[in-house]
């Protein structure tokens, strides 16, 4: 009786212990999502590989959308509810003669509607980009320097500064994806994206990157890093065709170090220009070319989303035209994940339908759709009520 006893006892310690190691097994397997160290949600990537699993095709490419507002705050509300994309972007009319409670009210009635919450994206660099100055009842009357005169003024320890601080400012008013900062580097004074750069060489503007990124993302403000190649001295593609004929071997030694740098200090996206970069491929602007993104992915070992720059831009709505083409359907055999598109109701059942005639693969819808699955969650704007509709057997 006395063995039994002991062994009983054993057993249930046993047992206890087992317990024990499998909640912490589950514990390790169930990542908490974090940005800058600050936990932000609970939600494994078993979860979101089966909320994948469960969207129809259309839910999926719709997710890889990022739209501009629609005529109205209602018809905007309205076609969330419809469509389900995967984001909004805000222009400088989105922000005006409205109060920051009445602004903040929109867009938590937009995140209503959406079913994965939305990545509500604005260009908020500073300077001759800033959305927030088209309403100064938003900001309490702020200035916005660009980041060259901050960096005149008080160095890269002011840039960093100000990029956390509008971050913060951003998150307040509910906006969760900056597209800042600007990587690009230019040497002319004259060229189109010098005043929106640091103003500095590829070394030291790679060495401010590194340090603004954590700063903005610590303030659950997704960065994103553009524009990918390097812009360099080309031209304005808002408006049209822009090229440079530099050299890869150029681009890897010099362009790319504050992209490789903004990376390692873990920007969530990337946004891809519209330039021609004739030495690596002369048939597609860079948003639109596979060699473009192969270079982003496997050189630069980005895992995270790309994005086009605005496809709405004269570059490629001037490149479609000519071609024949649809950008969109492009933008997505290139490699992006996400497209900055006003062509939401063309696009989606294109690229819908080049998956179904296998022009696409499904594995590749479904890999971006995951990027995009987990930065939402990495902004703690998933939560587990979003994903329940999903997970139904």
């Amino acid at each position: 009786m006395f063995h039994k006893e002991v062994f009983v006892k054993r057993a249930g310690k046993m047992k206890k212990l087992f317990l024990f190691l499998i909640s912490i097994i589950l514990f390790l397997c169930v990542p908490v999502a974090t940005i800058e160290g600050q936990k932000v949600s609970k939600i494994s990537n078993q979860q979101l590989k089966k909320v994948i699993n469960k969207m129809t095709l259309q839910q999926k490419v719709a997710q890889m959308y990022l739209i501009p507002t629609q005529s109205g705050q209602q018809n905007t509300a309205a076609f969330i509810k419809e469509n389900q994309p995967g984001g909004l972007i805000l222009f400088g009319n989105d922000f005006k003669e409205q109060t920051k409670q009445q602004f903040i009210g929109n867009l938590q009635n937009y995140q209503g509607h959406a079913n994965l919450s939305l990545l509500i994206g604005t260009d908020q660099e500073g300077g001759t980009v800033s959305r927030l100055d088209a309403n100064p009842q938003l900001t309490g009357n702020q200035t916005f320097a660009s980041p060259q005169q901050l960096y005149q003024s008080g160095g890269s320890q002011a840039v960093v500064k100000a990029a956390g601080a509008t971050a913060q400012l951003l998150h307040s008013l509910q906006i969760n994806l900056n597209f800042a900062p600007v990587a690009d580097v230019s040497s002319d004074s004259n060229s189109f994206i010098y005043k929106r750069t640091l103003g500095l060489n590829y070394q030291q503007t790679a060495t401010v990157i590194k340090t603004e990124i954590p700063q903005i993302q610590k303030n659950h403000v997704a960065a994103s890093l553009k524009h990918f190649p390097g812009y360099g001295a080309a031209g304005d593609t808002h408006t049209g065709f822009a090229s440079t004929d530099k050299a890869l071997a150029d681009f890897e030694k010099n362009d790319f170090l504050p992209f490789k740098a903004g990376i390692k200090a873990g920007a969530q996206t990337v946004l891809v220009s519209h330039i021609f970069v004739t030495a690596i491929d002369p048939d597609y602007p860079a948003s639109l070319s596979p060699k473009i993104h192969q270079l982003l992915r496997q050189k630069l070992h980005f895992k995270k989303v790309i994005i086009t720059d605005d496809l709405s831009m004269g570059a490629i709505t001037k490149f479609a035209a000519d071609r024949h083409v649809s950008p969109d359907l492009l933008a997505v055999e290139a490699g992006n994940d996400m497209l900055l598109s006003n062509n939401f109701a063309q696009g989606v059942p294109t690229i819908v339908k080049a998956v179904q005639d296998k022009q696409i693969k499904e594995a590749q819808i479904n890999k971006s759709v995951y990027r995009i699955l987990s930065l939402k969650r990495n902004l703690g704007l998933l939560k587990q009520e979003n994903l329940k509709d999903y997970q139904k057997n």
